[in-house]
């Protein structure tokens, strides 16, 4: 076997928007960097979830809102154009290629190593073929660091006749140029919500399969009932409390799938998407090679470095370490792990790490933001009202009707949104704020940088929303809050 070995400050797994942004801080730092991809640059993110998922979505989201506007939802009564859709997506994606991506990588001085990356050792990594058959095998070793970053699949449940069946995942969903006649969605959250949304309006008939008593069970309650609401008035089908016994496609896979629930009800349809979870690609990194467990989670300090590895070399950043499974957090967590990394390459000997310190992931406890883009859209921030009184805290709670707001009612006729901020009476500021609504995407911004500022909720009164904006959620939540 031809070995090579080449020698870097830091090796990043993984060349997702995580491993590039680890890349990127430790390049500024000064760090030879190399970053290893067995698909393509860019990831999961770029190629099959945020990006495509966003592509289907929109035009969804842009004909339902158009319907609320006098005087226009007659222009946009008819069905949308699928193979626009597809074709938008499509060039969202680049085709499937990372031919857009590599030259960023070379302006920054990164090297791509093409293949699969796993450890054979501390801070040594082979590379072989990209489907991980072997040949030709390089040998890497890294000098100060090495970065997992290679996220998460999506994980099956053990079902009779699943794997016959050949079902969709996230990625079979975001990537279909075909509209099932009937769909059947298997899950209740932030991906089967979107799916439903984006499948119902291209046409598909839907039925979602909820375990659940709803939908959006980790955001707070009115946010799955609205987002059901929506979903049935647009025709899809959503049973709660339903779960899937079997599965079974008798005609082979040009066929109709047969889903059999635990109630013994048989429903039938083209295809079925399971949005059940997500499980780490930690399996075959050689991760025993360390000292670690093959296939799971990786547990992580405040600088997502590995904990129990010997040296201190070995960093898990994004999706692996289970913090906060999303894509802008990952991003966050790499700028602060390559900067740390950096820094103890310096030799540095005691960073920041105290709460909101330099060095520290706080916002992944503190001040987590998501956007839900289904219809209507949902942003949250921070803890939910049951997961603040679960810790003990002492809290108020002020609920707003979007539709009561000014910019609302412009924005769209029959407004319908709920909006949520819970207050830490005993600290004084904001730790949770959730908008549901048309439009609410935007609001979300503001509502983090109020709860990772800790501003204090008296001081809040000073920041005078436009008029007429739905901004104007703020005056509400807080003409309420003073009484």
């Amino acid at each position: 076997m031809n070995q090579a070995r080449d020698e870097y400050d830091v090796i990043v797994l993984g060349a997702g928007p995580v491993g590039e942004n680890v890349a990127d801080r430790t390049r500024a730092a000064g760090l030879s960097t190399a970053i290893v991809e067995r698909e393509l640059v860019g990831g999961e993110c770029s190629y099959w979830a945020c990006v495509p998922s966003k592509a289907l979505l929109r035009p969804v989201l842009a004909r339902a809102e158009a319907r609320q506007v006098p005087g226009l939802r007659q222009a946009v009564g008819g069905a949308l154009s699928a193979a626009d859709v597809f074709a938008h997506r499509d060039k969202q994606v680049g085709n499937w290629k990372d031919d857009g991506a590599l030259p960023w990588l070379e302006s920054a001085g990164i090297d791509l190593v093409r293949g699969h990356g796993r450890l054979v050792g501390p801070q040594r990594v082979a590379v072989t073929s990209p489907d991980g058959s072997g040949g030709d095998e390089r040998i890497l070793t890294a000098r100060h660091a090495v970065a997992v970053c290679t996220g998460t699949r999506a994980s099956l449940p053990r079902l009779p006749g699943i794997a016959d069946v050949h079902p969709w995942t996230s990625r079979e969903a975001t990537s279909s140029s075909t509209v099932p006649e009937r769909l059947i969605i298997v899950g209740g959250g932030v991906v089967a919500c979107e799916m439903a949304t984006a499948w119902n309006g291209l046409g598909s008939r839907v039925t979602m399969l909820v375990r659940g008593s709803g939908l959006l069970e980790r955001i707070e309650p009115f946010a799955g009932e609205l987002v059901a609401e929506t979903l049935r008035e647009t025709g899809a089908e959503v049973r709660t409390g339903t779960s899937v016994k079997s599965l079974a496609r008798p005609g082979g896979a040009d066929g109709p799938v047969t889903v059999t629930l635990e109630s013994g009800e048989r429903l039938e349809a083209d295809e079925v998407l399971f949005a059940t979870g997500r499980t780490p690609h930690t399996d075959d990194l050689g991760l025993e090679t360390v000292g670690l467990e093959s296939g799971g989670w990786l547990t992580v300090d405040e600088t997502c470095r590995v904990r129990d590895v010997p040296g201190g070399w070995l960093y898990g950043v994004g999706d692996v370490n289970h913090q906060a499974l999303l894509t802008h957090q990952g991003k966050y967590q790499a700028r602060i792990a390559g900067a740390a990394i950096g820094a103890r390459a310096r030799g540095v000997e005691r960073l920041d790490t105290d709460r909101w310190g330099e060095y520290a992931i706080t916002a992944d406890e503190a001040a987590v933001p998501q956007v839900v883009f289904t219809d209507p859209e949902v942003g949250a921030v921070g803890l939910t009202a049951e997961q603040a009184e679960a810790e003990g805290r002492s809290i108020r709670v002020v609920d707003v009707d979007m539709g009561q707001v000014e910019g609302a009612v412009l924005y769209a006729d029959g407004y319908r949104g709920q909006a949520r901020m819970v207050v830490d009476l005993d600290r004084g500021h904001l730790i949770g704020v959730t908008f549901v609504g048309p439009g609410v995407s935007e609001l979300l911004h503001s509502a983090t940088i109020a709860i990772a500022g800790e501003v204090p909720i008296e001081r809040l009164w000073h920041a005078v929303p436009s008029f007429p904006t739905i901004s104007e959620v703020w005056l509400r939540f807080l003409e309420t809050y003073r009484g």
